[in-house]
């Protein structure tokens, strides 16, 4: 199993090659939860174009997305974005910062586009849990994020919690099992005396959490689950630790499917190494031949075989 990281591998590399080494460039590709990136050279080799799309960008610019851009990129956000894409990054490669650790930390921030863009929610529901426990009552907006067909994120904040919610679609009776037995696990695991600071975990199926429940448009089957993250303010009283919340608890979707999926491809290397041996058992056997019959004591008569 691989590590999954919060930032594009192909936006890091590409851009420290071409940092290296200007050339004309023009590639499309797609990262998790169907976001789709494009890098160009529209005008000249140095000045690159780093554009995305993502499905729920409306949902995000209503959280304050554009806020969280302009003050992670600054002037490099473009005021129109390319045709097709929600936001655009112009990359003057002749202003970039000098090469080693700064210019290293400058292109990793550009390939966490699509992790800072997604943050929006979330650094709300943080900043209005503050100001619910300030006032010592109430309750935050909740927040949708639509960032897959028929799966949703759902944020709210409390005065002494921010509530995430994850409803993910098993598409196959063995995702079903294998999700129910790792979520399972996910509930169970905090009862263990050495992670007893982590987020509480409630996994439910069908039944929506009492805090959807009320929203139409649910799907009522077995098929869907749903996974509740109880993060409380130790989670994110911080700033490095609010980063690494976020970061995390974002790739939570891909990381349980991904597991599902590699839990399933050991099961059939198993049952293919188990067929395996089998057959070697079946062509190493001999195969017994009717030599006659003899009588019995009793006068019946018994086919001998001989190997």
């Amino acid at each position: 199993m691989i590590l999954l990281e919060s930032h594009n591998y192909i936006i890091q590399t590409t851009l420290a090659e071409k940092a290296a080494k200007p050339s004309s460039l023009d590639v499309q590709f797609v990262d998790f939860d169907g976001v789709r990136f494009r890098l160009s050279t529209p005008e000249r080799k140095t000045s690159l174009l780093l554009s995305m799309s993502i499905r729920c960008w409306d949902e995000l610019v209503k959280y304050g997305v554009h806020d969280i851009l302009s003050r992670e990129y600054g002037s490099l956000v473009k005021a129109t974005p390319e045709p097709e894409y929600n936001v655009s990054l112009e990359i003057d490669l002749e202003q970039l910062p000098p090469d080693g650790e700064q210019r290293d930390a400058f292109i990793k921030s550009l390939s966490l586009l699509k992790r800072n863009a997604l943050a929006a929610p979330f650094e709300r529901g943080f900043q209005e849990q503050k100001q619910l426990e300030q006032a010592g009552s109430g309750q935050g907006e909740l927040m949708a994020l639509h960032y897959r067909d028929e799966e949703v994120i759902y944020v709210q904040a409390s005065p002494d919690r921010v509530t995430v919610i994850f409803s993910t679609v098993f598409r196959e009776e063995t995702d079903r099992i294998f999700g129910k037995v790792f979520l399972q696990e996910f509930v169970d695991a905090r009862r263990l005396p050495t992670i007893q600071s982590a987020p509480q975990v409630l996994y439910t199926t069908r039944d929506p959490p009492l805090e959807i429940r009320h929203l139409p448009g649910l799907t009522d089957s077995e098929d869907v689950g749903y996974v509740t993250f109880v993060l409380f303010p130790r989670h994110f009283a911080h700033a490095a630790v609010a980063e690494a919340t976020i970061s995390h608890i974002q790739l939570f979707r891909d990381y349980l499917h991904y597991h599902i999926k590699c839990s399933k491809a050991y099961m059939h290397s198993r049952m293919r190494h188990r067929v395996s041996e089998f057959q070697k058992v079946l062509n190493r056997a001999k195969t017994e031949v009717a030599t006659g019959d003899r009588k019995t004591a009793t006068g019946r008569s018994m086919s001998t075989f001989s190997r």
